[in-house]
């Protein structure tokens, strides 16, 4: 569906960019980029690592169980 865009088309991507933002913009935004993808993946390593003490302290119960204590209310 969508590929890696080629030479050209990162070349026309880059001039955009310095138009629109100018030299002095640039090394600013690449550092808010950087930053917010550090963020995000530091982020995403603590919902991981939950997810994992959670699966680690948490047993799984058998559906089963429930279904039976529920015909005994009923």
């Amino acid at each position: 569906m969508f590929s890696m865009p080629s030479g050209m088309e990162l070349g026309i991507i880059v001039v955009v960019i310095l138009l629109l933002f100018g030299g002095k913009k640039i090394p600013e935004l690449a550092k808010g980029l950087g930053s917010g993808i550090k963020n995000f993946k530091q982020a995403m390593k603590e919902d991981d690592e939950k997810i994992v003490e959670v699966a680690k302290t948490e047993t799984i119960q058998n559906p089963n169980d429930n279904l039976h204590s529920l015909n005994k209310t009923v």
